[in-house]
């Protein structure tokens, strides 16, 4: 099963300093049919006006997972933390019992990034934040694994769920494949460039979402930088 989810058709919402698009039910928008996928429970596609951003607020019993396509963010937060990812970095939040948190652009341009929201396989851990670069040419033509549930899953960073975050870069022409099981449920948007899945096309920020299959490949009609969420149900 390979559904694509057209950008155009997400939940979107403009507050001027930010434009934030929702592949499911976040804040004000709210569709019954896009609540989750296994157990990722958000992925906004958010534009953050440059010298402006997120002020402190909390969270509990997520793993937050951000995504810097263009431009940088910088993270304070309650245990002390503060860093910069820049663009094709990540980083992550475990939120565990509870933490506060701040989203900042101090850029003089605006930042692109993608935040994941997964749920938790226990309630209650620790809360951690954690960020590391990921050079693009490392994920030339093959996906490498940026955040995960299993210690030792490569140089990932780790988080507190059955799941993982994936990114590849395709020349225009090449092709990837990526070996799962049919009981997973996978979610991959193109953070750039059009696209095929197992033949389906899809374009830049589509959504595509994919259950029932135990091997997906990923054709760049274009140039495409591409972004993979594996989850348990």
């Amino acid at each position: 099963m390979i559904e694509v989810r057209p950008f155009a058709g997400l939940g979107a919402a403009n507050h001027g300093w930010l434009d934030a698009h929702h592949h499911f039910s976040f804040a004000s928008y709210h569709d019954p049919e896009r609540v989750h996928w296994g157990a990722l429970r958000v992925w906004n596609d958010d534009v953050i006006a440059g010298n402006t951003g997120f002020p402190p607020h909390p969270h509990r019993d997520m793993e937050i997972i951000t995504y810097v396509r263009t431009g940088a963010i910088t993270h304070e937060d309650s245990l002390g933390n503060k860093g910069r990812t820049e663009a094709g970095d990540v980083q992550v939040m475990s939120a565990g019992t509870g933490i506060t948190h701040a989203e900042y652009n101090r850029e003089d341009e605006p930042t692109t990034l993608f935040q994941i929201w997964i749920m938790p396989t226990a309630r209650g851990h620790k809360p951690r934040w954690g960020s590391r670069p990921f050079p693009k040419d490392d994920r030339a033509g093959q996906f490498i694994t940026l955040a995960s549930g299993k210690e030792g899953d490569g140089e990932a960073l780790w988080i507190g769920a059955d799941a993982r975050v994936l990114g590849a870069t395709l020349k225009r022409g090449e092709s990837v494949t990526y070996e799962t099981s049919k009981e997973r449920y996978l979610y991959l948007v193109s953070a750039k460039g059009a696209i095929t899945v197992n033949g389906v096309a899809a374009a830049a920020r589509d959504g595509v979402a994919i259950h029932d299959e135990d091997r997906i490949t990923v054709h760049a009609v274009e140039d495409a930088e591409l972004v993979l969420v594996d989850s348990a149900a």
